[in-house]
């Protein structure tokens, strides 16, 4: 076969359809190119233009393998758990377990995952669905009590996205209005000399010491190389400074700092509320002769039908999750009542600066509390105008 030297069209020849490599033969494409673009297709997944929803590329972008032992294994185990009471012991004891594991794994590694934000959205989806298929039917359950349970499910979730619309970064733009209120107080000192060095010495010193320590609380970021404001610290997760930052959330899978960690809480009270309250009404559901609060340790025939042993442990499993969110509000709660965060009572842990109080649940620094009072009130009240009025849709997955 002999090849026929063609000539090489022009730039905005029609038969030449896309941008590729010309050689001796005519107009071909190059398959090295193709091969790389299909191979950035198969790895990070379509592009974002085209019909392509942005809520869409957002989800797909964020989808990874931890969501399947969620969204697969948690049912099948706790329909397995509910065969027998004893296979409900191991499952409920090993579940915890597992996740506790699988914490420390990711955490050592400082990585994101969605294993947890999953989780807990799943299972609180998954106990309103058995709520609905299967309690609502014996007919025991008043309308006050579905609309209650329901209200509480989309209050969660309406909390949890006001929560993931970031925690306040800290950009190179606050840096900037820093240096120039610095400017601008400087100015104003020389332009008031006058009245100044009309005031005592004493005062004037006193001011200028003020002064100087607000100044020096300013710090570099040895990580971002950014300055940054007092209180704020460095995710390492999430590779960001954050203002005011008090710990990364697994269960939200973003850092709680000072724009959302009002919401945080807010987020977390909701939830438990509607937690204790769904178990509440299940346990009086499945078990009306006994007392509520032993209906959990024993509730005799529960077992005898499989839906009834199913929402029983569930009702099981959503105490243990109940138990552990718990936990963790009572911790943020003694925390703002002495005015510091998780990371100042880590760094002060691991410095030996600060003082353990109350059987160790809090950490008290004494550098920035004022109070019980004054402490909630400036919780209340801090201002979050770092928050972007519009998130990105990859910041609420």
């Amino acid at each position: 076969m002999k090849w026929e030297k063609l000539k090489p069209p022009e730039p905005d020849d029609p038969m030449c359809c896309c941008e590729c490599d010309m050689d001796q033969y005519g107009c071909c494409c190059d398959c090295e190119d193709l091969d790389e673009a299909f191979n950035r297709w198969l790895k990070d997944g379509p592009p974002k233009g085209g019909c392509q929803s942005p809520a869409r590329g957002a989800i797909v972008g964020k989808l990874e393998i931890s969501m399947i032992p969620v969204l697969v294994l948690l049912p099948l185990l706790l329909r397995v758990a509910a065969l027998h009471y004893l296979l409900g012991i191991i499952i409920l004891t090993a579940l915890p377990g597992l996740v506790l594991w699988y914490y420390y794994a990711t955490h050592r590694k400082k990585r994101r995952t969605l294993f947890f934000l999953t989780l807990a959205l799943f299972s609180l989806f998954y106990m309103y669905y058995l709520f609905i298929t299967e309690i609502l039917p014996r007919g025991d359950v008043s309308q006050l009590q579905q609309c209650t349970v329901t209200a509480g499910v989309i209050l969660t979730v309406v909390c949890l996205i006001h929560t993931k619309r970031g925690p306040g970064v800290v950009a190179n733009s606050l840096h900037e209005a820093h240096g120039h209120s610095q400017e601008a107080n400087k100015d104003s000192a020389q332009h008031n000399g006058s009245i100044q060095s009309a005031a005592s010495s004493g005062i004037a010193a006193e001011l200028q010491t003020t002064k100087e320590a607000l100044t020096t609380k300013w710090s570099t970021c040895p990580v971002c190389k950014i300055m940054r404001p007092p209180r704020a610290g460095h995710c390492r997760t999430c590779g960001s400074c954050v203002r005011r930052l008090d710990h990364h959330c697994i269960w939200i899978n973003s850092c709680v700092g000072q724009a959302n960690h009002r919401s945080f809480l807010l987020t977390l009270s909701v939830f438990l509320l509607t937690s204790l309250y769904g178990i509440g009404v299940v346990l009086r559901s499945l078990c009306p002769r006994q007392h509520l609060m032993t209906a959990l340790l024993y509730c005799p025939g529960v077992y005898s039908q499989s839906s009834m042993a199913l929402c029983f442990t569930c009702a099981w499993y959503s105490s243990i999750v109940t138990a552990g969110l718990l936990f963790l509000l009572v911790v943020q709660v003694l925390n703002i009542s002495f005015n510091v965060t998780e990371r100042e009572a880590q760094l002060a842990l691991r410095n030996k600066t600060g003082q353990s109080r109350l059987w160790g649940l809090v950490i008290d620094t004494g550098e920035y509390s004022r109070g019980f009072y004054q402490n909630w009130v400036e919780f209340l009240t801090m201002a979050d105008a770092s928050v972007s009025p519009r998130a990105s849709l990859t910041d609420l997955v």
